[in-house]
């Protein structure tokens, strides 16, 4: 591609090769006569050693008698992303109206930019609304066939960007009694179904009533000026922001105490089956607490990501036993998948076995007095740099099943760790988040607001609708918010969905012992205060593995998706 361009040198650090060969050619042949000056330049020269004010050179063009003006030289020591283009050549990228629709703009931290956010989060809405509709896909992206159902996704979308052809002016200015409605069916796990098409969204009163109760979550503990959620990587949003607790260890000592006793409510209506699952947000990892039935297992599970090989360590000494499903079990990586808190001299001996069965072929060639055997210590390092190579990856994912979920929950309880002991979050206990009530939670609701613009098309202007929610999205909010849209918007919208990624990982497909009942399940978990179509579809068994959904589109009732 370089070569369209003349005289252009794909290394920046080095003139051109045209330049150089000309340059060699020049000293073996002797050098040629300086160009004869132009009397321009003579003039030019002589008023430069006379001290007086220069004037710009002429163009070229004028001097030869007019025409086109000549165009500047280009640096060959210029990037190689600012070169120019040839005529011929296709631009670098999809064109900007294809390009997928950006998130929101980061800092050198990549961290959201509160500023910018609170200040063009307007214009944002609209540009990236018009840019939906025309999401182009890499080849690596993993296509979809039609389906009636979108596969179920754990991951916490932080922002979900819908457009459609029609209005959702539906979703704007709820009425008192509307509002309050919503709020009672969601505390009262009211199922609300509506038909498959709405002719005028905007006086159903059973789908804004439904739309509300589809926004509210639980939170905890709940501060005003801080924001809770995510935890990773959120101290420039923290800093600066009132933390009292931070120097107080008796306020300090309270709020741990609150939150034990919330943590610990939350897990016992899991366990009862009257909490389908809940999310622990600390500053480090995110722990995913599933009840029985949930994604195909038929346990409680819960999967903490991303680890590092000292959370590992401190969960063996605990006598937690988990596994890491997203490591190959084979060799000595097994033996860490493993998780079941070995003793250091058991652990040694197994080496020790492994050791003398891999070297056991030497001595059968009559060569092993030949051959250096890697001693003990050499073994263990090279074991640790693998354990720790794969720290703060998604492979580094920790699945705890069974009754282990609950040492699990002593662990987190006592864990000293688990707070930071400096910066904006110094004090702060994780959050804690669910779509049910539980002690000591505050409801809050996710932010929505629809934006209308005009666009230009072949026939002059059209109207284009959006409509943006953002927060904490939890599955159950996604697809009920979804079954909301498919009646509203006539089974026609496209979505963009952003990811909190360090929960991607969480739909990992989990190995399972046997077949769940479906019907069976549904029965079980009846009461865990969840609408049966989001229920039914959450007990699905995870296909992204460690992707999430990024862009979904609905026509005519029909779902593409891509991950």
């Amino acid at each position: 591609m370089a070569l369209s361009v003349p005289g252009y040198s794909p290394s920046f650090k080095r003139p051109p090769e045209t330049l150089r060969l000309r340059r060699k050619r020049g000293r073996s042949l002797g050098a040629a006569p300086p160009p004869k000056e132009r009397p321009e330049q003579t003039t030019r020269r002589a008023a430069l050693a006379a001290g007086l004010p220069l004037r710009p050179f002429p163009a070229a063009a004028a001097s030869r008698g007019g025409g086109a003006p000549a165009a500047a030289r280009r640096n060959p020591f210029a990037r190689l992303d600012n070169r120019p283009r040839a005529a011929s050549e296709p631009p670098d990228g999809p064109p900007r109206s294809q390009q997928e629709a950006p998130g929101p703009r980061l800092d050198s931290n990549q961290e959201n930019d509160l500023l910018w956010e609170e200040k063009f989060s307007e214009r944002r809405a609209i540009s990236e609304f018009l840019q939906i509709p025309h999401v182009s896909f890499s080849e690596s992206d993993i296509p979809s066939s039609e389906s009636t159902e979108l596969p179920v996704d754990w991951s916490i979308k932080t922002r979900l960007l819908f457009t459609s052809s029609q209005p959702f002016t539906w979703a704007d200015h709820l009425k008192a009694q509307e509002e309050a409605q919503g709020v009672i069916q969601h505390c009262r796990a009211t199922e609300v179904t509506l038909p498959q098409s709405i002719q005028d969204p905007k006086l159903c009163t059973e789908l804004r009533c439904a739309f509300q109760q589809s926004l509210i979550y639980w939170i905890h503990p709940a501060f005003p000026w801080l924001p809770l959620f995510p935890r990773i990587g959120a101290d420039r949003k923290m800093a600066g922001k009132a933390n009292p607790w931070s120097n107080d260890e008796t306020l300090q000592h309270n709020l741990l105490s609150d939150w034990s006793v919330s943590l610990t409510s939350l897990y016992n209506l899991l366990k009862t089956k009257l909490c389908p699952y809940f999310y622990v947000c600390t500053y480090q990892f995110t722990i995913l607490f599933r009840a029985a039935g949930l994604a195909g297992n038929d346990v409680m599970t819960a999967l903490v990501s991303p680890t590092t090989r000292g959370i590992r360590e401190a969960m063996k000494t605990e006598g937690i036993e988990f596994s890491l499903p997203l490591i190959k079990e084979n060799g000595h990586e097994k033996k860490e998948a493993s998780g079941t808190g070995l003793g250091h001299g058991e652990g040694q001996a197994v080496s020790d076995e492994d050791e003398e069965e891999s070297f056991s072929w030497l001595e059968e060639m009559g060569v092993q007095d030949k051959i250096k055997k890697p001693d003990v210590l050499s073994i263990k390092l090279r074991q640790e740099k693998h354990e720790v190579q794969m720290d703060h990856r998604p492979e580094s994912v920790v699945l705890v099943k069974g009754m282990n979920t609950f040492t699990l929950l002593n662990f987190l309880i006592n864990c000293k760790s688990l707070v930071a002991s400096s910066g904006p979050q110094a004090g702060l206990p994780p959050t804690l988040l669910s779509p049910i009530a539980f002690r000591g939670a505050t409801m809050q609701m996710l932010k929505a607001r629809s934006v209308n613009v005009k666009t230009q098309a072949l026939s002059g202007y059209k109207d284009q609708f959006s409509l943006e929610i953002t927060g904490p999205v939890m599955p159950h909010s996604l697809h009920s918010v979804t079954m909301l849209l498919k009646s509203s918007q006539s089974g026609s919208f496209s979505a963009g969905l952003y990811t909190h990624e360090p929960t991607a990982v969480f739909n990992t497909c989990l190995p399972t012992d046997k077949v769940l009942d479906r019907e069976a399940v549904l029965e079980e978990l009846s009461n865990c205060g969840l609408h049966p179509k989001t229920l039914d579809h959450l007990s699905q068994t995870p296909v992204l593995g460690k992707s999430s959904l990024r862009h979904v589109e609905m026509s005519d009732c029909m779902y593409n998706w891509r991950s």
